[in-house]
């Protein structure tokens, strides 16, 4: 654990309000590893200075998660809320095929938020960046008169002819997904409802992968919810072999994923039900409260899979780069020359359930 900067109450007791911003930023500097020989400046400056990778692309993304709209921290381990809020950039830079390899972070803290909690959500955050390879170089501390808010700024390198974009795919491009659906969704009910028992392991700087076979099949979904894969090494194969036309996060939901690459590429699509890889865990919990799992599935966000179009031509190429990535890829629909975006069920073919919306 870090130092307990400021000294006074035990780090227990005490809130960030009672320690300095110097002192947060150097609780947060002290978790990190040593810098590399790219960051020219980096955290106790204005500024980072960072010099550019050598004949590769700059891929650049931003997103914020906001108590009370993202996450909930009556159920939600303070180690899940720094881990999640760099797993959504990480895998924005996975949709574009972009290896991570620095984050900006920045921290709207309530007064009164526990200082232990704090050290556990850097930590959540530390341990996924170590994991993927990214390095924090900066950032921003505030205090908030409300929720607590993280927001990450994240960059990645790619070659210019790897790029992955929305825009690519054509009418009998393959649809893929990654890995399975549904398992957050389903977490997040069971989190809400209160279901799961207490788990130390979900509040660890280093966490259980949602596959540990040791986990309950409840705490696997939570664990899955709590701390999402983004599949880095997925999106930088792919885009290595540049094996896909198209790619999109499932972020908001598949529902909301193909309807974007479709809207995006100028082409309509069309999802096969009975491929998808729905959880088999989370259909359970589905169909126990009378839901239709396959549309809780397809409009449930909090997946962080990959969905990617991928011509005829690249099929093989496609697999071999998902074998490498050691990520399962299911075939799930085709994409059309008529711009509508169906699900076809028993031979029946509906409007696609839509994913999460921002505003509404």
């Amino acid at each position: 654990m870090p130092s307990d900067a400021g000294g006074g109450r035990a780090v227990a007791e005490r809130t960030v309000a009672d320690l300095s911003e110097r002192d947060l930023v150097a609780r947060i500097q002290e978790r990190l590893p040593s810098p590399p020989p790219w960051l020219v400046v980096g955290i106790g400056d204005d500024a980072a200075v960072v010099e550019p990778a050598r004949n590769r692309l700059d891929v650049l993304t931003v997103d914020a998660i906001v108590e009370g709209v993202h996450f909930d921290r009556r159920f939600t381990p303070p180690a899940a809320i720094g881990h999640r809020a760099l797993a959504v950039n990480l895998s924005d830079l996975a949709a574009m095929g972009a290896a991570p390899r620095l984050a900006l972070v920045s921290l709207a803290l309530p007064e009164r938020l526990p200082l232990a909690d704090f050290d556990a959500l850097i930590g959540g955050l530390v341990a996924l960046a170590a994991r993927e390879r990214v390095h924090v170089v900066g950032g921003n501390l505030t205090r908030s008169p409300g929720p607590l808010v993280v927001d990450i700024t994240a960059t990645g390198t790619v070659k210019r002819r790897g790029v992955l974009t929305r825009a690519g795919a054509r009418p009998g491009d393959a649809l893929y997904v990654s890995g399975t659906i549904g398992a957050a969704a389903a977490g997040l009910l069971l989190l809400r409802d209160g279901l799961l028992p207490a788990d130390s392991r979900l509040s660890d700087d280093s966490p259980l992968t949602d596959a540990d076979s040791r986990l309950t099949d409840d705490s696997r979904l939570a664990t899955g919810y709590c701390f999402p894969s983004p599949r880095v090494r997925l999106g930088v194969l792919v885009s290595r072999n540049r094996a896909a036309t198209a790619c999109m996060d499932l972020s908001d939901g598949l529902g909301d994923a193909v309807r974007q690459v479709a809207e995006g590429s100028g082409v309509g699509a069309v999802v096969d039900a009975g491929t998808l890889p729905i959880d088999p865990a989370a259909r359970r919990v589905f169909e126990s409260r009378g839901a239709d799992a396959v549309n809780a599935a397809v409009g449930g966000g909090d997946d962080y899979e990959l969905l990617l179009a991928v011509g005829p031509r690249r099929r093989r190429a496609f697999e071999a780069a998902a074998r490498l990535s050691g990520v399962p890829v299911t075939r799930i629909g085709t994409c059309t020359p008529e711009r509508v975006v169906r699900l076809r069920r028993d031979a029946v073919e509906a409007e696609l359930p839509r994913g999460y919306q921002h505003f509404r």
